[in-house]
């Protein structure tokens, strides 16, 4: 897939997933993101120009294609609004990457079921399917700051919690590390829900 393809669908997919946080910390009782104008799938409200752009044609031109990844701008949100102070912000969390398998097994159907697509609509569909997958099982990873660890944390004990807290200021440096040296650890998980969901 060609690295332009492969960038717009990553953006868009991104996209989503914030939009969702944003949404669900709307429903919780949290306008912060709607009051900011980041409630909207509108691209720039959303584009990062390093996530969204450079980082994702830097990953995709060194590894030769074999990989893209990257991040839109986070949705904002206060965790003191939500109604549900013991697990809104897991919920809130959940929400980016559920919608990311919402989308994967949506066009992964269409990629199975739909017959006569020719070879470019069935590689981007297999794409949409693909990154969307490595957005949801990557993001759903317990290293803070990813949403993962927002899932975990109020199910841990409260000195947990607190060592979670503060292993967030390495956040940046813990994702880009595992991004290049921890990778392939998860491609087996991916793989394995794209043959489940595109049947091939």
């Amino acid at each position: 897939m060609d690295m332009i393809f492969s960038l717009i669908i990553i953006l868009f997919s991104a996209i989503i997933h914030e939009y969702m946080h944003g949404w669900m910390a709307d429903r919780l009782g949290d306008p912060t993101a709607r009051d900011q104008g980041r409630l909207t799938l509108n691209p720039l409200a959303h584009i990062d120009v390093w996530g969204s752009i450079l980082m994702p044609a830097l990953i995709f031109i060194g590894t030769g294609g074999g990989l893209i990844f990257g991040y839109a701008k986070p949705v904002p949100f206060n965790p003191y609004n939500l109604r549900d102070q013991k697990y809104g912000v897991a919920k809130v969390a959940l929400a980016g990457p559920l919608a990311n398998l919402i989308t994967a097994i949506f066009f992964g159907l269409i990629l199975r079921f739909v017959p006569g697509l020719n070879i470019v609509m069935a590689s981007f569909l297999a794409a949409i399917v693909q990154i969307n997958l490595v957005l949801m099982i990557f993001n759903l990873l317990p290293i803070p700051p990813l949403d993962g660890s927002k899932v975990l944390l109020p199910f841990l004990p409260y000195d947990w919690q607190m060592k979670f807290l503060e292993w967030e200021r390495f956040g940046f440096a813990l994702v880009l590390l595992f991004v290049f040296f921890g990778f392939s650890l998860i491609i087996p998980v991916i793989n394995f829900l794209f043959k489940l969901i595109v049947g091939i």
